[in-house]
């Protein structure tokens, strides 16, 4: 008696349906006997949000073994999950390859091959040296020229003398590297 109690208050399921605009999430699922849950809530942990694919796997809680209002408590999806982690690592990754893992050795933030995006702050501070290898576009003036073709610019101007020569200035001495 006391297994059929417990297959009463936790049981997995799998995602059918999700409507993410509610205050609390619900889901659509289909328990392992087959049974169809609809308007589930999915209890998600302070700060953290997703939007399960379809086929996702859910644990559900049914307090007091009541099965006509149960929880969803933890969706997974092992379609997309990121393997090979070391002990201790922990990532937020996505189904199109995005993700930011917190590894031994630091941070790697990976775009999925589309654009990282920084908004709605007044600046971004670096409080250390910056690498990059690929090219830098300065949009500020609107030009939208790279820094390679500012250094070229720069490297090669030359400009009317003022004074009594009117002639042209060398171009710079000291070349911007």
């Amino acid at each position: 008696m006391a297994g059929s109690s417990l297959q009463n208050i936790v049981t997995r399921a799998v995602i059918t349906a999700l409507d993410t605009a509610k205050k609390c999430q619900s889901a659509g699922l289909k328990l392992i006997a087959g049974e169809q849950k609809e308007n589930v809530e999915h209890l998600e942990p302070y700060g953290f949000t997703s939007a399960a694919q379809s086929g996702a796997e859910a644990v559900m809680l049914f307090p007091g073994g009541d099965r006509s209002h149960g929880v969803a408590v933890v969706v997974a999806d092992r379609r997309y999950r990121l393997k090979g982690l070391a002990r201790g690592e922990v990532a937020v990754y996505d189904d199109q390859g995005q993700s930011v893992t917190l590894t031994r050795s630091g941070i790697v933030v990976n775009g999925g091959g589309k654009p990282i995006i920084f908004t709605n702050a007044p600046k971004a501070r670096f409080e250390m040296d910056i690498e990059a290898t690929g090219q830098i576009k300065d949009l500020c003036d609107g030009a939208g020229k790279t820094m390679s073709a500012m250094r070229t610019t720069y490297n090669g101007h030359t400009h009317k003398e003022n004074g009594d020569g009117g002639g042209t200035t060398d171009k710079p001495n000291q070349p911007m590297s």
